[in-house]
């Protein structure tokens, strides 16, 4: 018989099975160095609803909490803010692990399931490094050519973005000048900006041209149906 111990409501259900892509997402990024595993304490026997590089550990899905997150869950419950916990650990085999755990909290922030992460420290160098080099055939990693953007306010955000497509499209010489504005219409709306609230209105502004003239490249610009304009 499971060994129940919390039951989750609907609402609860769904918030700690949306952590199930986050855990595939990180264990891409970090590679295969790194075990991740998310427990849904609905059930103490069959915990592990989801796990990446599970290799390391033997655990699959369906495999119970261990006792040694058990401990750490009731430390994350005795204090005051359920904060994560970082730790030295040792596997089964005896590897040096850097591990973490983190609490996923539910409704009138009661703790409803764990995240845990264990990096092993014998892992071979290549393997850490192999995340780190991005690879043009592979299907799961998306190159850009341009560089990421931090802003203090959005409107900064529409201002460097523009300019740094004002800036390539000016360089190339195959664009002529007629077409300028166009192309750099399809690049910022290639680029997500008009998902910006007012957009468009700034955009026009910072372009010196109409609104109009904006919303007309979009629209000649669009390859996906209902897409939003703000």
């Amino acid at each position: 018989m499971k060994n129940h111990y919390l039951a989750l409501s609907p609402v609860e259900v769904q918030i700690i099975d949306s952590y199930k892509t986050v855990l595939v997402g990180l264990g891409n990024y970090l590679g295969r160095g790194y075990e991740l595993i998310l427990h849904s304490l609905a059930s103490l026997d069959h915990s592990v609803i989801a796990i990446v590089n599970g290799f390391h550990s033997g655990r699959k899905i369906g495999s119970p909490i261990t006792n040694f997150a058990l401990s750490m869950l009731q430390e994350i419950q005795e204090s005051k803010d359920h904060s994560a916990i970082s730790y030295l650990n040792k596997s089964a085999s005896g590897v040096l692990l850097k591990s973490t755990t983190i609490p996923v909290t539910g409704d009138h922030d009661r703790i409803i399931g764990l995240i845990c992460i264990n990096f092993y420290t014998d892992t071979p160098l290549s393997s850490i490094l192999d995340p780190l080099l991005i690879s043009s055939g592979s299907s799961s990693t998306s190159t850009f050519n341009s560089k990421e953007t931090f802003s203090e306010d959005i409107d900064d955000l529409i201002r460097s973005t523009l300019d740094d497509v004002k800036t390539s499209v000016e360089q190339n010489p195959s664009i002529s000048t007629q077409n300028r504005n166009k192309e750099i219409i399809i690049m910022l709306y290639q680029k997500g900006i008009f998902q910006i609230k007012d957009s468009v209105v700034k955009v026009a502004q910072l372009m010196n041209i109409s609104q109009n003239t904006v919303y007309m490249h979009i629209r000649n610009s669009k390859n996906k149906e209902g897409s939003y304009i703000s």
